[in-house]
């Protein structure tokens, strides 16, 4: 019999320690021969390769001391894997480790600068990678054995991503692009041939696929070599292209309404593979705030949905390029992130899960997808209910507002173990897919240029009102939260709307637009130009858009976390903040976590940070 007891203070079994010890699943990739599956993990911030034999068997580590993770921008593209062995990145060095037995070898010499997305030639003689020393990024290569000196590729642009050998490894793909665009702005597919010389790879031509407008994403060549696939943006969506290397001329696979590249804040990311036939390509299809996959038929010009129970996002798809296998990251509502192993038609095989299966799925709350009007315009999010079996409240629940990341990013209908630690205490959520958020078309996406620290909060704000008006939530009870873009949009909420929310909670956000441009990391060091405008010109708007410059409004209470190690969203931005709060007497709690960053990686940070989290909820919002 349930336990009648307020909403924001049930026990619950989805506990700040279960969270801190889940694992989180990166990536994961066939090797060449498609005899094994290689995945890495992160085990409280260690990054581990780990591999399984596809036709089955014992699930066995590649890695121990070492832990592997590229720092490149955001990081990602990690590792790469041959027929018989992974090259992995860790230390900023490059590493080649045999699948079988064997210790990792380094084959790039220890240095400051850092290394991303490593791909091997056809012959497995050489790896080119991306690398970065915070200033000038490009491609550089060494051979497998590490008996050459790293030598530079190409350089030209500010930055590149995904490079990819053709199956003969005569060409090599990738994306570049320059200041003041995002890889999801305007972005160039270009190849390059090579030729071996006696001093290692030479670049004999260099061609432009894309007319350099709009987002393209992840080439990648047929296995029989004859075509290159790729992900571009026309016509306001994402669309699946195929270009025939014998004439160059290029087709348009996909036509739908729909997203078919993630916002490519990471290297290495991945959402289109062959078959090993070549004459189908599955791709990740995003649309209505699920991310799922389809295949795709060139030949026929056909795209059948492929579907699996429970499992609404898919990320990180490959393909064996021996069988007609295919392997993603996935997860669902009530569905925590795994590898699932599936033949296209056929049946998935779970291959690693995340999480224990002690929680039982009436704990775990369903998504349900809202559209709502505000300036005239639809926005998008996904609403959960309070959910545990356990206990009962009268009244009303409150409502905690999640704002995501980037901006350009998406709340995905992916598993949120953080939504469920929130639901299962109690509490109501909303996920917003404000203006500026991806999945709905480049027109919404673009909706937020200029306009951050407007349609955001708005979008937030009207969200948490249409809750409200559905009669699902208490009024007075509202809560806004977000880390890094979504901490801003916490502050300005807060700045903009004093009264409207009973607390706020901020990770690692902006609170000056100035030092954010002045002291950010290269990746995002013009981001503001589109989203505020370029300095000094729009300087009148950095002011007014500064919660730091308006912080005497703010007259609710707030939690604020920071990393100490951030240098994305650096100390500062939170300390300053803070100083304002405790001159002005406005209840506040403050935490800085050592040796963390931007984002919480360790397991006693992240146990320590619910735990806290939790005890803020309970003083200001349920009780306060």
């Amino acid at each position: 019999m349930a336990i009648e007891k307020p909403f924001g203070v049930w026990e619950s079994p989805v506990t700040s320690k279960r969270l801190a010890q889940d694992l989180k699943l990166r990536d994961v990739q066939f090797s060449r021969d498609g005899n094994h599956l290689v995945w890495l993990e992160d085990r409280s911030g260690i990054g581990v390769l780990v591999t399984r034999p596809v036709k089955g068997g014992a699930i066995r580590d590649l890695t121990a001391e070492l832990s592997v993770r590229a720092r490149v921008g955001y990081g990602g593209g990690d590792f790469t894997v041959g027929r018989d062995a992974v090259y992995f990145i860790s230390e900023r060095r490059l590493w080649k480790k045999p699948i079988g037995s064997g210790i990792p070898q380094a084959i790039t010499p220890p240095g400051s600068i850092d290394l991303a997305s490593p791909t091997l030639s056809a012959d497995e003689k050489w790896v080119v990678y991306v690398y970065s020393d915070g200033d000038q990024d490009g491609l550089g290569y060494v051979d497998t054995q590490g008996e050459l000196w790293p030598q530079k590729l190409t350089t030209g642009f500010d930055f590149y991503m995904q490079p990819t050998f053709s199956p003969e490894g005569l060409e090599l793909s990738y994306i570049a692009w320059n200041h003041p665009n995002m890889p999801w702005d305007d972005t160039q597919l270009l190849t390059v041939l090579l030729q071996e010389s006696p001093n290692g790879l030479d670049v004999t031509e260099t061609s432009q696929i894309t007319d350099g407008k709009g987002l393209v994403f992840q080439p990648t060549y047929s296995p029989d070599g004859k075509f290159l696939a790729f992900v571009h943006e026309v016509n306001g969506w994402s669309h699946v292209f195929l270009q025939d290397r014998n004439t160059g001329n290029l087709s348009q696979l996909t036509r739908d309404e729909a997203e078919y590249a993630p916002p490519a804040w990471s290297q290495g990311e991945h959402s289109l593979a062959w078959g090993a036939d070549s004459q189908t390509l599955v791709a990740i299809r995003a649309a209505e705030g699920r991310e799922e996959p389809v295949l795709l038929s060139w030949s026929e010009q056909t795209v059948a949905p492929l579907s699996v129970p429970g499992a609404t996002y898919w990320a990180q798809i490959s393909s064996s390029p021996s069988a007609n296998v295919i392997a993603a990251i996935t997860s669902g509502d009530q569905e925590p992130s795994q590898i699932t192993l599936m033949v296209p038609g056929g049946s998935p095989t779970a291959v690693r899960y995340t999480s224990t299966n002690e929680i039982a799925r009436s704990y775990l709350a369903n998504a349900k997808p809202l559209t709502w009007k505000t300036q005239d315009a639809s926005v998008h999010g996904l609403f959960y209910r309070p959910m545990n079996p356990d206990y009962t409240s009268i009244g009303l629940a409150p409502l905690i507002v999640l704002v995501h990341g980037g901006p350009t990013g998406h709340e995905a209908r992916s598993y949120s173990a953080q939504t469920q630690y929130f639901t299962t205490r109690g509490f109501a959520v909303l996920r917003v897919n404000y203006r500026g958020s991806t999945g709905y078309g480049s027109t919404y996406r673009k909706a937020l240029e200029h306009n951050w620290g407007v349609f955001d909060v708005a979008d937030a704000v009207s969200g948490a009102e249409f809750c409200v008006n559905q009669g699902w939530v208490n009024p007075r009870q509202l809560v806004i939260m977000g880390g890094s873009a979504g901490g801003y949009t916490v502050m300005k909420a807060l700045v903009d709307h004093p009264g409207f929310f009973k607390a706020g909670v901020s990770l690692f956000g902006v609170s000056n637009l100035f030092t954010l441009a002045a002291e950010t990391h290269k990746f995002e060091a013009r981001y503001l130009d589109s989203m505020l405008g370029p300095l000094p010109e729009a300087s009148h708007v950095y002011h007014e858009r500064s919660p730091i410059y308006h912080a005497e409004k703010i007259q609710d209470a707030m939690a604020i976390f920071q990393g100490e190690d951030d240098v994305v969203v650096p100390r500062n931005q939170a300390d300053s903040l803070v100083k304002i709060l405790e001159r002005r007497g406005i209840p506040h709690f403050y935490e800085v976590y050592p040796g963390e960053g931007h984002g919480w990686r360790k397991a006693e940070t992240i146990e320590r940070f619910y735990e806290s989290l939790q005890k803020f909820l309970v003083q200001y919002v349920i009780y306060g």
